[in-house]
């Protein structure tokens, strides 16, 4: 009797051969995208949205919508910037659908630093409060690329991917952006922590 075949999970798989196991009927594998990537997805959603039940939901809504449409995926772009790319565009949805209600600042702190502890927490939670607070000012096309190229660390190369716009639009977003946070932000960039400003990889507030 042969041996049922063996899921392919854990580091030894990638997420295109754990993909196509999902497409092939595993049971399993999908879950394991899941777990490799939600953290990530949380924090787009988060910084995209600014308010966590909005975020959560945006991730519930994309990982649905990727767990429905993996058959569409055609291996022209990363998994991870397949995904990236539902999450956006799930938040840009409800963006545009109706206004995010404004959350708590403790609410919107402690989602966004849950496992990154601060050295110093008033300064930063200071500072990571106004410039969420800022973000949601700008155009939705506008907060998504510099959210994924300031604060989550992509190249304008990689956001491009993710919005699937050329990046010459990206730059020209980003740089509209920085423009309309610039006299915003404008006391902060004299503040030594402003670079510890939680993100997946160590935000950064940048002039451009």
């Amino acid at each position: 009797m042969n041996s049922p075949p063996e899921t392919p999970s854990g580091a030894e798989h990638s997420d295109a051969e754990l993909l196509a196991a999902h497409i092939d009927g595993d049971p399993h594998a999908f879950s394991e995208i899941v777990k490799r990537h939600r953290d990530r997805m949380w924090a787009v959603a988060l910084r995209t949205l600014g308010d966590p039940d909005e975020a959560a939901d945006a991730v519930q809504d994309a990982f649905v919508s990727a767990y429905r449409k993996a058959a569409t995926f055609r291996g022209e772009a990363a998994v991870t910037t397949w995904l990236h790319r539902i999450v956006v565009n799930a938040c840009l949805d409800r963006m545009r659908r109706k206004s995010v209600r404004p959350v708590a600042d403790d609410e919107l702190i402690e989602a966004a630093e849950r496992d990154t502890p601060m050295p110093d927490q008033t300064l930063e939670r200071e500072v990571s409060m106004e410039v969420s607070a800022a973000l949601k000012l700008l155009p939705a096309d506008q907060r998504a690329a510099l959210v994924l190229v300031d604060m989550m660390g992509y190249s304008v190369e990689d956001a491009a991917q993710v919005l699937e716009v050329p990046s010459g639009t990206v730059k020209s977003r980003c740089a509209r952006g920085r423009a309309k946070l610039a006299p915003i932000l404008s006391h902060l960039r004299n503040r030594s922590d402003l670079s510890r400003v939680s993100s997946a990889k160590g935000a950064e507030l940048r002039d451009g």
